[in-house]
């Protein structure tokens, strides 16, 4: 750790990281003082915890504790080590943060490639019929062969609805663009800089009518929990394709699975669950045309070195009174 500066910042790190990461990391803030737990956080979705240190810190990098949040005085900017917000997305939480002038930002910036990535693999795996195809071995010109070919869907002058349009689904919407799929974007509040077709609630019933891939990225917060229901399922277009990999509570899985059965949807394709994963008897598992893969949409090789670069990029900002950049409070 390098020596502190006069007017160095005290940084909390609750990642895990290995001595090369660490290396990084320290190289990016000489001049300032690095403050470790204990205990590194076991992942983004694990509560962190308590650390008298919290108290005196300047930043935070990482899941930091609510609680120690509020009573921490010398705080001054929090960088979360997730694209994911869940445990600071309320109204009290943002309200507090914005009487103390602390931002907070996100790092969308890591995951947002590998994550539209993740969704691409998925529509185009459908698409092809893989799950079918794969381990066939079906000869030239049998009817099993003959189906599995049939079964291919083009992708051209489909609709795929993206729900949770953020730094994700503008990714998705670009790397489908050549497919020549039509893609709309659900927001409660346009921006007007999507550069896709938008709509709100108001349109979201005859929206889901007509889109042959619906793609869940929305947060887990108390106005999406179970925002995909049983009577928002049946407004799916019959044999449509559901996607998610924005959070599980976000789904009714008892409905999901129903639509499965029912055949008003063809597939379900999903990154994350809840709980993650699920029990082994849960009746997702036994549906022959649900995917799941578990919660690695984000994940690629040099992942928490990247992660770590995009804190450094945006503690120079936060140093030099830049904007910072996925600000999310």
């Amino acid at each position: 750790m390098t020596k502190p500066g006069t007017n160095s910042l005290r940084i909390y790190v609750d990642l895990g990281m290995n001595a090369e990461e660490r290396r990084l990391l320290e190289e990016g803030t000489q001049g300032h003082v690095l403050v470790f737990p204990p205990t590194p956080v076991s992942s983004v979705l694990a509560k962190a915890e308590r650390d008298p240190q919290f108290a005196s810190v300047d930043v935070a990098f990482g899941q930091p504790d609510t609680q120690a949040i509020a009573e921490a005085g010398s705080l001054k900017w929090i960088h979360v080590s997730s694209s994911g917000i869940t445990r600071y997305d309320h109204p009290e939480f943002r309200s507090r943060m914005n009487e103390r002038g602390i931002p907070v930002t996100n790092s969308a910036g890591v995951y947002h490639e590998a994550c539209a990535a993740h969704v691409l693999s998925f529509i185009l795996a459908q698409a092809r019929g893989l799950p079918s195809a794969l381990g066939s071995r079906a000869a030239n010109g049998t009817k099993e062969w003959l189906s599995l070919r049939g079964s291919c869907v083009p992708l051209r002058d489909q609709t795929v609805l993206i729900l949770g349009f953020g730094a994700i689904g503008k990714r998705l919407a670009e790397i489908l663009r050549p497919h020549g799929v039509k893609v709309i974007a659900h927001r409660r509040k346009p921006r007007g800089d999507e550069g896709i077709p938008v709509i709100t609630d108001d349109r979201l019933d005859e929206t889901l009518a007509g889109a042959d891939h619906v793609v869940d990225i929305l947060p887990d917060s108390p106005a999406t929990r179970h925002f995909f229901n049983p009577a928002r399922f049946e407004q799916f277009k019959t044999g449509a394709i559901f996607y998610n990999i924005g959070r599980g509570a976000t789904v009714d899985q008892e409905a999901l699975a129903a639509a499965l059965r029912s055949k008003r949807l063809k597939a379900a394709w999903l990154d994350v669950t809840d709980p993650e994963p699920l029990p082994e008897d849960h009746p997702l598992w036994a549906e022959p045309d649900c995917y799941i893969t578990p919660h690695i949409a984000g994940g690629h090789v040099d992942e928490t070195k990247t992660l770590i670069r995009h804190f450094l990029a945006n503690f120079d900002r936060f140093v030099r009174g830049d904007e910072l950049v996925d600000r999310v409070i």
